[in-house]
């Protein structure tokens, strides 16, 4: 497979207010201050593809979000869990790209965006097969990223995870399959099963597969298991 190793940097704009309370208790005075901060975030990232991969012709694309043990400055610790060597067992023909959150960090859905905005102008990406997965902290984020922008992800795997509520409408139209240990102490399987409710609420069918007497680790079951990838990757935006 080919690496390639880049850097996507973004510039987050925080909003704020100053608001002054008149309301004057003795000799206090209350009050709050807020203001506008720009703040930038940087995620050094792999591209990983085939080694008979034809850059000419139009590829899905598959974005992983590690979680936070793979968090910090060696790039190659992202590889540490994952789809990479079932992806090249099975010679899947697809641009896998990876980035790594930075210490301490979270991954933000706009930040993301913006990666995979720089990832398809600089790759021949066929944008109907665009695929997010992510595990633990990756799987929050996987839920929020298709949460931020439902229309451009042709399906979505959340691993051990759990989502926002009120994402659960915009994700009605979206191909879901989660995963989770009925034995996870990290993220209880109680939050996951919620998301998956609501969505299913919201008029989505969301698959969940859930692993008897597994505990966080429900990313090596997945990744190693052929299925998901046929199902992934068989998913396609009209």
């Amino acid at each position: 497979m080919v690496y390639t190793d880049m850097k996507m940097t973004a510039h987050l704009l925080i909003l704020g207010l100053l608001i002054l309370s008149p309301a004057i208790i003795g000799k206090e005075t209350k009050g709050t201050f807020s203001m506008e901060v720009t703040r930038t975030v940087t995620y050094p990232y792999l591209v990983i593809t085939p080694e008979d991969f034809d850059a000419e012709q139009p590829a899905p694309l598959m974005l992983f979000l590690h979680g936070a043990g793979e968090r910090g400055d060696d790039l190659l610790a992202v590889k540490k869990h994952g789809p990479f060597s079932k992806l090249k067992e099975l010679e899947i023909n697809c641009i896998l790209l990876v980035p790594q959150c930075p210490p301490g960090e979270g991954w933000v859905p706009e930040v993301l965006a913006g990666l995979l905005d720089e990832v398809e102008a600089r790759y021949v990406i066929d944008s109907s097969r665009i695929y997010v997965t992510g595990l633990s902290m990756g799987g929050h984020a996987t839920w929020a990223l298709a949460g931020f922008q439902p229309e451009r992800f042709a399906a979505i795997a959340p691993i051990c995870a759990r989502g926002r509520s009120e994402d659960a409408a915009k994700l009605a139209g979206v191909s879901i399959w989660a995963f989770h240990g009925d034995a996870d102490r990290v993220v209880p399987l109680e939050r996951a099963q919620a998301m998956i409710d609501t969505v299913k609420a919201a008029g989505g069918e969301p698959r969940f597969t859930i692993y008897p007497d597994a505990g966080h680790d429900a990313w090596t079951p997945t990744y190693n298991d052929p299925e998901f990838y046929s199902w992934l990757f068989s998913q396609k935006l009209p």
